[in-house]
């Protein structure tokens, strides 16, 4: 059988679908730090695109392309349906969820769960294809840990090892996915919070770079655990892509080094006093109903490690007695210089 190749570029860096961190507002904080890395939606289920308010869940500003949308679900109608009204708003692509390991998520049959069942993954992307020709990619862990949530019918429900996920991409790939995001961690459905899920199994990077290897005409993008750029530059001598996540959130000042690797790329030479202004702009431009703390909540990182952030931390906590962009330019005056006009490429 002739190999499937996708003709989609991967990006070299991405952000993560992260709940509760990549809505709209830190999305523009990133593109201000970023220019080229691709960022994603929060995940949204199939059902509540069909069902639920379009506008608030699907509406974006373009200045956050290049942007995916990931979707969630396990019906392959439904993510097709929610796919096709998707197509109003756009997106640059479309990403599914088959490696959240939330109780709430793969307990209804959502997320990893559905690494237990890689014909219907496959099915769902044949759907989804139906319903787009935007590029579609699969987010996913190297395994699972089932017990508690899969049926007892199944023979196994420990699937840990890397033939079951060859397994998995020998048959998901048969509907010719343009991109597999591969969390290096397996994902432990009954028991661990989400946050237990990114720290308690050990992680497998080998595990992807081998996948590579195995299949060099696929796409592999890893993810899990990445925390810096040199991290980000070793691992992009094994695979096409890195996906970023807590680190872009806790750490967002090293977005403005990852566009020096895509190709013809540079150094977004930003400082964060730049960083500050767009941010004031910004919230000028919001309207009323927006609480500016959930904007600024997004940017408690900014200047992590470096002198200010304890005073940039009391800055963007409210209550604030004025109006806070003029806080926010008064800021500018109280903040170390240096750290402020620093640039990450000096």
């Amino acid at each position: 059988m002739k190999k499937y190749i996708s003709e989609i570029k991967p990006p070299k860096v991405s952000i993560a679908p992260m709940v509760d961190r990549t809505d709209r507002h830190f999305r523009y904080f990133a593109r201000l730090l970023t220019k080229r890395a691709l960022l994603y939606t929060e995940m949204t289920t199939a059902q509540a695109i069909i069902h639920g308010d379009r506008n608030m869940l699907l509406d974006f500003d373009v200045v956050e392309r290049p942007l995916a949308l990931q979707i969630a679900g396990c019906d392959a109608k439904n993510i097709g349906k929610a796919v096709k009204i998707a197509e109003d708003w756009d997106y640059d692509e479309i990403n599914l969820n088959i490696g959240c390991p939330s109780d709430r998520i793969s307990g209804n049959d959502m997320g990893a769960s559905l690494m237990a069942y890689p014909e219907l993954v496959r099915d769902i992307v044949k759907e989804t294809r139906r319903n787009t020709n935007k590029p579609i990619t699969v987010k996913h862990r190297i395994g699972i840990d089932g017990k508690g949530i899969l049926p007892d019918s199944f023979e196994r429900t420990l699937l840990d090892k890397y033939e079951d996920l060859k397994n998995f991409v020998d048959i998901v790939g048969q509907s010719k996915v343009d991109r597999f995001i591969v969390h290096a961690r397996i994902a432990i459905l009954a028991g661990l919070s989400p946050k237990e899920n990114r720290e308690v199994p050990p992680i497998r990077y080998e595990d992807v770079y081998k996948l590579k290897r195995d299949y060099p005409h696929l796409n592999i993008e890893i993810n899990g655990g990445i925390k810096t750029i040199k991290e980000i530059e070793n691992h992009l001598n094994h695979v096409d892509g890195v996906m970023i996540g807590r680190s872009a959130y806790d750490t967002p000042f090293i977005l403005a080094e990852v566009d020096k690797f895509f190709e013809g790329g540079k150094v977004n030479n930003i400082s964060r006093r730049e960083v500050i202004e767009g941010l004031m702009q910004y919230l000028s431009n919001l309207d009323t109903n927006t609480k500016p703390h959930n904007v600024l909540k997004h940017t408690m990182g900014l200047f992590h490690g470096v002198k200010g952030s304890k005073r940039w931390r009391q800055i963007i906590i409210p209550p604030w007695d004025k109006d806070v962009v003029d806080i926010l330019k008064a800021s500018l005056e109280t903040l170390p210089k240096e750290t402020l006009d620093a640039r990450p490429m000096f």
